[in-house]
């Protein structure tokens, strides 16, 4: 059985670890705005679970995972707006949940302006699946 199993929480491809640290390190430091409310209400919320930040799964870095439930949360900036990014994005959900995550997304205004609004479509999805 590899670590994958054992831990559950070592989830990034081993041959871009190195890699892979390095950028969620950086992306840690220099979360944005609506990211850093997103977290700050995550690791206050009271449900039981526990998210992770930038972490890394595959090739890629999830902004947050709930690992248990295998719920990744994204938070999405204006540029995400555009064609090739959301051709990108559609690629990488594809990948996350053949790797058996499901993503949520939310665009940095709905952060900013509904956080209520962002909790509870989390907490829904973290309650009944």
């Amino acid at each position: 059985m590899g670590k994958d199993k054992d831990y559950g929480y070592e989830t990034a491809s081993p041959d871009h670890y190195s890699q892979l640290k390095t950028f969620a390190h950086n992306n840690r430091k220099g979360m944005t705005p609506s990211e850093e409310r997103l977290w700050n209400a995550l690791r206050h919320l009271s449900c039981g679970y526990k998210f992770r930040r930038q972490h890394a799964i595959g090739d890629f870095i999830a902004d947050f995972v709930c690992l248990e439930k295998r719920l990744v949360v994204e938070v999405d900036g204006a540029y995400h707006g555009s064609p090739e990014q959301q051709a990108d994005d559609a690629t990488r959900s594809q990948v996350l949940e053949q790797k058996g995550f499901h993503v949520i997304r939310f665009s940095n205004d709905m952060v900013d302006k509904s956080l209520d609004r962002v909790l509870h479509s989390i907490k829904e999805y973290l309650f009944n699946h």
